[in-house]
């Protein structure tokens, strides 16, 4: 049943607060772990079931009659709720040592629920209303999981970005009610019916252009990227694992690929805006990390370059190009997550994120060290790991495009990550121990497992990665490929 996606995590975030009560710590780890395996055994196992015919289309029944609520499951959003199972169970993992000392655990697990059953119904949305109903769930759930720990930074982060996503939202509500009042219909398949059959241009440009100033700030990219190099440092690292890894992703991404590529139909000027909004996002974001002395902070200008390789690639619009973003997309969601919790660890430790008073930490973190190099030489894009597969991809994409410049800056952005990754090796792991962190211990037993796992993936991803294109990414890609026929003609309900 797709709509188990959404209402398991919901029923148990609901649950969450009356389970604090009961117990403090045990409990709400024990079931929230539950939960999240569940999603992710679920998402590979019965999600894959219901695609293998065809889209799994199903409107939500109660008490014997049918509502106006429909969701729809394909190869894109399977792909995208194996992503956002995956991360969330790492992360949920990660918590149950990391979150000790923040306290009302229960508290942080059902905003963490709740924010999870927002980005599993905006997948699964086939309607512009209700990706923006879920969008503004998952969206209000993570204000305040960003100011979970009350601190100056962690409140001011949060309001900014709470200030930042309304105006995002009033560009989306803005091209919403535009396409009604042209359509009279939210769904996603008259929507892109109409357009086909009508003569209406110019409205498609204007809502082109709100979207992309909406849903670019969801999703971070550059000019609208002002909130995320604060949330990010500011939030618990698990959050920032969460924003990075998925949110995003799920967000931003998503929604433009889906309805730019879906419902409007990615013609070349729609194509042309992505592909050089991706690589202005791909410098910008990869020259300002190289200046960062905050590690969460250049982790967050990384991830604002990286997606600009996911943007560049799915706007190219090739059946390549959009299966290598879409790779990238899912390694981003893996070792960005990990390299999160890798600094969470860090900061953990050593109660700073200041990359030029570390020294040394692998001597006595040598978990987090491996594991982090592991999540850095993938976002680097060196082989065989996961992450050169997905820009090699692009890359080839791209030359096959003939679109010589952006390739070119594709590769010299990534010797550009590859350098300041190095630089936080060099910094906070390798060299002489600085003699305040002696006593540092590695991180516990649950932080440590979740780091390893993702680790693992990595390696994993970038041996197998043949079983992972033909198994995922594949039948993403021929979603996307189809364009608008697919909605029509396969979309609709």
């Amino acid at each position: 049943m797709v709509f188990t996606f959404i209402l398991v995590p919901l029923v148990m975030a609901s649950l969450m607060p009356l389970i604090g009560k009961i117990s403090k710590k045990f409990l709400p780890d024990i079931l929230t772990n539950i939960t999240l395996l569940f999603l992710l055994i679920y998402s590979i196992t019965i999600g894959r079931q219901i695609i293998s015919s065809g889209t799994g289309i199903r409107q939500l029944v109660w008490l014997g009659q049918q509502l106006n609520i429909t969701l729809a499951l394909d190869g894109f959003s399977l792909l995208m709720l194996f992503l956002i199972s995956l991360v969330s169970f790492a992360v949920g993992l990660y918590c149950i040592n990391y979150m000790e000392h923040y306290g009302s655990k229960a508290v942080f697990y059902a905003l963490f629920l709740l924010m999870i059953a927002g980005m599993n119904g905006l997948v699964l949305a086939t309607d512009l209303f209700s990706i923006y109903v879920f969008l503004e769930v998952a969206a209000v759930a993570s204000y305040a999981l960003v100011a979970f720990g009350l601190g100056y930074d962690e409140l001011e982060a949060s309001f900014k970005y709470l200030m930042l996503s309304a105006v995002a939202t009033a560009f989306i509500l803005v091209s919403i009610a535009l396409i009604f009042g042209f359509t009279d219909s939210l769904r996603l398949h008259d929507v892109a019916l109409a357009f086909q059959l009508l003569n209406a241009k110019y409205l498609v440009g204007l809502c082109v252009t709100l979207f992309i100033f909406g849903f670019g700030l969801k999703a971070a990219i550059v000019p609208f990227h002002a909130w995320l190099p604060d949330a990010h440092p500011s939030a618990p690292a698990p959050i920032s694992a969460m924003l990075s890894g998925v949110l995003i992703k799920i967000s931003g991404i998503y929604a433009i690929t889906r309805i730019f590529l879906n419902v409007f139909g990615l013609n070349p000027a729609i194509s042309t805006v992505l592909m050089y909004l991706g690589v202005i996002s791909i410098l910008v974001g990869a020259i300002i990390a190289f200046s960062q002395n905050d590690i969460k902070r250049m982790l967050a200008y990384s991830s604002i370059s990286q997606i600009g390789y996911i943007i560049l690639g799915i706007g190219l619009g090739t059946p390549l190009g959009i299966l290598g973003g879409l790779f990238h997309l899912f390694n981003h969601g893996i070792f960005k997550s990990l390299l999160f919790l890798n600094s969470g660890a860090v900061e953990q430790a050593t109660g700073t994120r200041a990359l030029d008073k570390m020294g040394g930490l692998a001597k006595r973190m040598p978990i987090t060290a491996a594991t982090s190099v592991v999540g850095s030489l993938s976002i680097a894009g060196v082989p065989p790991l996961n992450g050169f597969w997905s820009k090699l991809i692009i890359i080839i994409a791209l030359v096959q495009a003939k679109a010589y410049g952006f390739a070119i800056v594709a590769v010299l952005a990534s010797g550009i990550t590859l350098w300041y990754y190095l630089i936080i090796q060099r910094q906070a792991f390798f060299g002489k121990l600085n003699e305040t962190w002696n006593n540092v211990k590695e991180a516990p037993f649950w932080m440590s497992a979740s780091m390893i796992i993702l680790a693992l993936i990595c390696i994993a991803i970038g041996i197998l990665f043949p079983i992972i294109i033909k198994s995922w990414l594949v039948p993403a890609t021929n979603v996307l490929s189809a364009g608008v026929y697919y909605t029509i003609n396969l979309f609709r309900f």
